[in-house]
């Protein structure tokens, strides 16, 4: 089971992506948890409460430089594009509540110097934990799907869109949807969250009428107070985990259509 999942900023994205990954470790899969998120709350949402911040691996600049051959911030020069990054998810993830996790970070944009290395690593980790990786994974991404290319979106099985009854909710996923489609991938599902009324679904699924919504989440008060404390999404909201069980079970049901070979 090889997850992405993306919406705008404040969705509950990455509350739904935490969500998941208990679901998938709790029905007994190895599940290792990726944050691209450059806001990277997935440590607190899944529950970490180590004394220290996870360490993005974009700050790894050793590593960063022993792998690609290429200083981060360093401008000019040839760098490996596939940089070995086979040891990474079992020598720097964190375990959290028995989910490895990996935060990836924000690459900086602008200004001088050069951070294709960087991305080069990041972008090599993701296609290994997509492509040759047996374990289940999760992949909190920010509001777009960057970290996938024509390649590497053959490993995922399913992209999940998170919405809230929003009109720019639904722009930022009408964008997500059409770019996921452009570069072949079509198992595309939508999870509409926040949902307080069954206006609110309504409104989800007239805005989004090409979509495929598997899961509507109720508004529940305890998650966003989980939210703001940075306190764990699990164990939080009986009814929100009820309908990501219910998610996890189609899924796992649900083969991934093929993608394009274009």
């Amino acid at each position: 089971m090889k997850l992405a999942v993306t919406g705008k900023g404040g969705v509950g994205k990455t509350t739904v992506s935490a969500l998941i990954a208990h679901q998938l470790k709790a029905s007994g899969l190895d599940v290792i948890a990726i944050d691209a998120d450059p806001d990277a709350n997935l440590a607190a949402c899944l529950g970490y409460t180590g004394s220290k911040p996870i360490e993005p691996l974009v700050h790894l600049k050793e590593l960063i430089e022993e792998r690609t051959g290429v200083k981060p911030g360093t401008t000019g020069g040839m760098f490996r594009l596939n940089p070995f990054v086979e040891d990474i998810p079992d020598q720097y993830a964190v375990d959290v509540a028995g989910i490895r996790l990996l935060v990836a970070g924000a690459v900086k944009k602008g200004g001088s110097g050069c951070y294709c290395p960087e991305n080069t690593m990041i972008r090599a980790l993701v296609s290994h934990l997509l492509l040759e990786r047996d374990d289940a994974l999760v992949l909190d991404m920010e509001a777009g799907i960057e970290h996938l290319s024509r390649g590497t979106i053959r490993g995922v099985d399913h992209l999940l869109v998170v919405l809230e009854p929003s009109r720019r909710s639904v722009e930022t996923a009408q964008r997500i949807y059409q770019l996921a489609s452009d570069i072949g991938l079509k198992s595309i599902i939508c999870v509409g969250n926040k949902i307080r009324s069954a206006e609110d679904q309504k409104f989800l699924e007239s805005a989004m009428p090409e979509a495929r919504f598997l899961a509507f989440i109720p508004y529940d008060d305890n998650l966003r107070e989980a939210d703001m404390a940075g306190a764990t999404a699990a164990g939080v909201s009986p009814a929100a985990e009820e309908c990501i069980r219910a998610l996890a079970g189609v899924l796992e049901q649900t083969p991934a259509a093929t993608p394009t070979s274009d």
